[in-house]
């Protein structure tokens, strides 16, 4: 059977399913829920034919992706018994991440030799960072104000559930912060923040994964690198090259095994929470995923237009790190392939190797609008009334607060609850919410790889760097890179 055949069959199917999903979600048609999961297996059995008939790692990674939403629906304890796939892909992909950070940063700085570079793009990414991460913050805000989504919620019949006792502050931290006034904490975490970014040990930075200290390395490596003379540069150099090249292709290898973790992590999510969870905090995830559509359509989109992006190329080549993303909830997962991506889009790798793991700390576009948007949640949920200028100074702390979160799932909410404490505002309503955190990380974590991945193209388009004529070659995705 042909694609195109195939394609039909497939669409008209997921219509169908669609309809009689819908039939019976709204109770306007009697269906029995073996019925139901009949009609799930039968379209699980068509896309699966449509991934073989195409033989194309992103369909068959957003097939998987469907698979185990059915699987964690019908059979909830068998995706529970899942999860070890999707945490040893994970794993298989944080050791990528090191390696291919180092090399790429160290080749970029010292196999061009132009510092004056490295500094434009520094301060261009730092300034793109801040105004959009601002626009994200105003956008939460605006929208959990229209919608009002904490307001007369009955906080005791949420699901609950234990908070994280991890706190934001190390134990030696919150020593020294006991010793000094209040007034002050804000600039000594700050402080802080700024000396945990410095490796004291760059081994010890991989094996943490600490993105923003192997940057820091990195660049601070590539430039000395790039002050010694040509013949003694020039091994380390190549090397980088070589080392940079082997991890992209040792990439593409874990990426084949991308289908069964993010299956078997989208499994597990449906598994242990139940779809039914979304009936009680549908407003507060309903205004999340408002807000980010709101913020990549007002913000992200005209950005793309305004600096001719093709668009249509950009979707095509972020498609599989962002649907990474969404199902792992951890945009270290989707790093490699994003990286990988925006070279082969036409962004050159000095470029992506600085921006898009710099990004990681510093433009946190989706975790910085739910941050702040929850952050007022909770205050609405509680009864409690903030003036404006008590919501913008929540949200600037957030800003501040929120670096380096990125990578990690769900480390947002320790920041959320640090914020909560520091605020007044309740821990049990964070605690009630914590049930569809995972839900709601899918779609901060995606918007955060795509703000990252446009970053990536504005540096390179100011730079002038950017080159046009890559993404015209229909096979710009799968042909072997220079």
């Amino acid at each position: 059977m042909s694609k195109k055949n195939v394609g039909y069959v497939m669409l008209v199917t997921i219509t169908i399913a669609i309809i009689i999903t819908l039939l019976y979600e709204f109770n306007i048609v009697n269906i029995s829920s073996e019925i139901m999961m009949a009609v799930r297996w039968i379209t699980a059995t068509v896309l699966t034919l449509n991934a073989l008939v195409r033989k194309n790692l992103t369909t068959w990674i957003l097939t998987c992706l469907v698979l185990g939403v059915f699987v964690g629906l019908d059979f909830p304890n068998i995706a529970i018994s899942m999860q070890p796939l999707s945490q040893g892909f994970i794993k298989l992909v944080k050791t990528i991440v090191g390696p291919i950070l180092f090399a790429t940063l160290v080749f970029g700085i010292a196999g061009h030799s132009d510092l004056k570079s490295v500094g434009r793009m520094a301060w261009k990414s730092m300034l793109y960072f801040f105004c959009a991460t601002t626009c994200a913050i105003f956008i939460g805000l605006a929208v959990i104000n229209i919608t009002e989504a904490g307001v007369g919620i009955d906080v005791a019949n949420m699901p609950h559930e234990e908070l994280p006792t991890t706190s934001a502050v190390s134990a030696s931290d919150e020593r020294a912060l006991s010793h000094i006034s209040e007034n002050v904490h804000w600039l000594y975490k700050f402080n802080a923040f700024i000396r945990d970014t410095f490796p004291e040990n760059i081994v010890k930075s991989i094996h943490e994964n600490k993105v923003l200290q192997i940057v820091i390395f990195g660049v601070l490596f590539g430039i000395g690198l790039a002050m010694v003379d040509e013949k003694k540069r020039k091994p380390l150099v190549d090397f980088t090259e070589s080392l940079s090249e082997a991890m992209f292709k040792f990439t593409n290898l874990v990426m084949l095994f991308a289908p069964i973790g993010v299956g078997a992590a989208m499994a597990y999510t449906v598994g242990h929470l139940g779809v039914d969870i979304l009936k009680n905090l549908f407003m507060l995830l309903i205004s999340l995923y408002i807000a980010l559509l709101v913020f990549i359509f007002l913000i992200l989109f005209p950005i793309a237009l305004y600096l001719k992006v093709p668009i249509k190329k950009f979707i095509q080549a972020i498609k599989e790190p962002v649907s990474i993303a969404f199902a792992t909830t951890s945009s270290d997962a989707a790093l490699p392939k994003a990286m990988e991506n925006m070279e082969r889009f036409g962004v050159p790798r000095k470029i992506v190797s600085f921006v898009i793991p710099t990004g990681y700390s510093f433009n946190l576009d989706g975790t910085s609008l739910y941050l702040s948007l929850a952050s007022i949640f909770v205050a609405q949920a509680a009864g409690i009334d903030l003036s404006i200028g008590q919501q913008l100074l929540i949200a600037f702390t957030l800003m501040i607060t929120s670096k380096g979160v990125a990578a990690v799932p769900r480390a947002s909410l320790i920041v959320l609850i640090a914020t909560a404490d520091q605020f007044g505002l309740p821990t049990f309503v964070i605690a009630a919410i914590l049930g569809i955190d995972e839900l709601m990380d899918m779609a901060r974590t995606s918007v955060n790889v795509i703000g990252n991945c446009l970053a990536t193209v504005v540096v390179s388009k100011w730079e002038g760097e950017f080159d046009e004529t890559a993404s015209q070659d229909p096979e710009f995705l799968t042909k072997p890179m220079n």
